[in-house]
């Protein structure tokens, strides 16, 4: 088995490649070792102490590192985790798999208001089809997190997260794409 890397336009982080699925679907962001307690593969990244974040997309594993990290030591340990996880076909979550793994909802989401309804269906599925695989070409995901008045809330997630580009990535890239489509859109934040 070999596992491919990517960089990712967020320099502490980096895009690992196991040319397999990882994800059957959605994606997983573990922030801290504890949250990655649900996860074996995602504890053993932790557990190589300077790993900050871990997230599972549909065929990747992106690994944050500790600022100051020096990526040429830490990669080759990722990657013989990453190995002994694919190779011995662990599972991927505590419990067996993700069917059963239900995700906390996050404080940060904002209630829709239904008179926004297609308005809302629209921004969803420009995100979807235009914006995600976009974002998970680059070790990330953008989730959705509400529309008020006119402004999209965006939770980036992976690569994405900290990276020093997110901000122009949302305000000049999705923001300009909504606001074309969905003249509705008058901004769009993190949240």
């Amino acid at each position: 088995m070999y596992i491919e890397t990517e960089t990712t336009p967020n320099p502490a982080t980096l895009k690992f490649l196991p040319g397999r699925q990882v994800m059957p679907s959605g994606t997983r962001d573990f922030a801290d070792p504890e949250s990655a307690e649900a996860s074996p593969l995602s504890s053993a990244l932790f557990s190589l102490g300077d790993v900050t974040g871990v997230f599972f997309g549909s065929d990747f594993v992106s690994v944050t590192a500790a600022q100051g990290t020096d990526w040429a030591a830490l990669k080759p340990q990722v990657v013989a985790v990453l190995l002994d996880h694919f190779v011995s076909e662990a599972p991927l979550f505590a419990g067996g798999d993700a069917a059963g793994f239900a995700v906390p909802a996050e404080d940060e989401a904002i209630e829709d208001n239904p008179e926004d309804a297609d308005v809302i269906a629209q921004i969803r599925e420009l995100i979807e089809t235009r914006v995600r695989p976009a974002v998970a070409g680059d070790g990330g995901d953008i989730i959705y997190r509400g529309f008020r008045e006119g402004v999209v809330f965006l939770q980036m997630q992976g690569a994405c997260a900290g990276c020093p580009s997110s901000t122009a990535t949302l305000k000049q890239g999705i923001e300009g794409l909504l606001k074309h489509y969905v003249p509705e859109v008058n901004e769009v934040r993190a949240a």
